[in-house]
């Protein structure tokens, strides 16, 4: 089937997370297209059903899109852990609790290593993955997924980025996602990947 080509000039985000917003933000500004989040357009969120990233994100852009007549991008992002058996996965935020403290999820995903023994960084690999959905108003829809692969390290590094990233370190690179300048962890994130793939395919440019 053939995957359907954007030709609008506004997008909504459908995202109230600021560093996902921040992120798909940069990753959309060199197309030339404006985007608006959910938030700004005071759109509520929608509770995530879904059982994969896949399910939740297409969720999260279809209610965003019916709501307000625009085309709209969602993400559905988490990490999952080898030894945890893909947890905390979608539940990833859900770990950090109602005040969204990622500290404390990310102490918590460390307490289940240490429960289980996974000490050594051979036991301790995890992925980030990320479903980006675009749906029109029509309900149409594409998803694509990317994924990154590395280490949970304990104690988290660095101050920047978001959710889990002091604790993710990419195999063969030296810094974790969160020590990382926002242009370094743009080139290999699961995001990134998952983003170069909707732009190759729905924005028509090659990156």
């Amino acid at each position: 089937m053939t995957v359907r080509t954007f030709t609008d000039k506004k997008l909504v985000v459908a995202s109230h997370n600021k560093g996902k917003l921040r992120e798909i933000a940069d990753l959309v500004a060199p197309l030339g297209i404006e985007t608006v989040s959910a938030g700004d357009l005071g759109l509520p969120e929608p509770e995530e059903t879904g059982a994969t990233f896949a399910e939740n994100a297409v969720l999260k852009a279809r209610a965003a899109a019916l709501a307000s007549g625009l085309p709209a991008l969602a993400d559905d992002s988490g990490l999952a852990v080898d030894v945890l058996e893909g947890a905390p996965g979608i539940y990833s935020a859900r770990w950090a609790g109602p005040t969204k403290d990622f500290s404390f999820a990310m102490r918590r995903v460390e307490d289940e290593l240490q429960a289980r023994g996974a000490t050594s960084p051979e036991r301790r690999g995890a992925s980030f993955v990320c479903a980006l959905a675009i749906v029109w108003p029509d309900d149409h829809v594409e998803i694509f997924e990317g994924r990154v692969d590395g280490t949970y390290v304990w104690p988290p590094r660095g101050d920047k980025g978001f959710g889990y990233d002091p604790a993710f370190l990419p195999h063969g690179e030296s810094l974790t996602f969160g020590e990382m300048s926002a242009e370094a962890k743009h080139r290999i994130s699961h995001r990134a990947r998952a983003f170069a793939l909707l732009t190759e395919q729905v924005f028509k440019v090659t990156p």
